[in-house]
């Protein structure tokens, strides 16, 4: 009994490192799965905004090009009204099912900035339809699409983390119209 008592210690030491190691280890390998699983759906949610982003753009650019003749000195080529209405819905198509990844993986701020841009989009693309009358001024629903663009990529860089300062467009597509006064252009690069 007196040598059992004597490794006592030893034993409760051996023990206690056996434990330490065993919980030590179980902590870092948690710590690691979550860090994959992380990496794992910001590798998702990126491919998710810039699918939608390539769809949302997609749409754009065909309704800039079927309202071509409603921007004097407009830089898009135009399309014909049938061709580019086949195009428009199937880029529709596509928007709506990038827009189901980006309610799966995307965050509040970025699928709320998503909604705007979109909605932005369908104004013009009402025009394109010829469902509404051509306004006025085609460039402030032009500024509010680029603006709303600006806002989702905001909101999508924000949301990934990535860092490096604004990459905004419209105040410079803006100022590009006050330098040209004279001409009325599309405000997409």
């Amino acid at each position: 009994m007196s040598t059992l008592l004597a490794q006592l210690p030893a034993l409760l030491g051996v023990l206690v490192g056996t434990l330490g190691t065993i919980l030590a280890t179980s902590l870092a390998d948690r710590a690691r799965w979550r860090r994959s699983q992380s990496v794992r759906w910001d590798e998702r949610r990126l491919d998710a905004y810039v699918e939608y982003a390539h769809a949302i753009k997609e749409s754009h650019a065909v309704a800039l090009r079927m309202t071509a003749d409603h921007r004097p000195g407009s830089h898009s080529h135009p399309i014909g009204r049938e061709d580019g209405l086949a195009r428009l819905s199937e880029a529709d198509a596509r928007r709506t099912i990038v827009w189901e990844n980006l309610l799966l993986l995307g965050d509040e701020p970025t699928v709320a900035a998503a909604a705007r841009w979109r909605d932005a989009v369908w104004q013009l693309e009402r025009l394109a339809r010829g469902t509404v009358d051509p306004p006025q001024d085609i460039t402030a629903m032009l500024t509010v699409v680029n603006e709303a663009r600006d806002g989702y990529y905001r909101a999508a860089r924000r949301s990934l983390g990535v860092r490096g300062g604004s990459v905004e467009q419209s105040a410079a597509l803006r100022q590009a119209l006050v330098d040209r006064p004279a001409v009325t252009s599309d405000l997409s690069p």
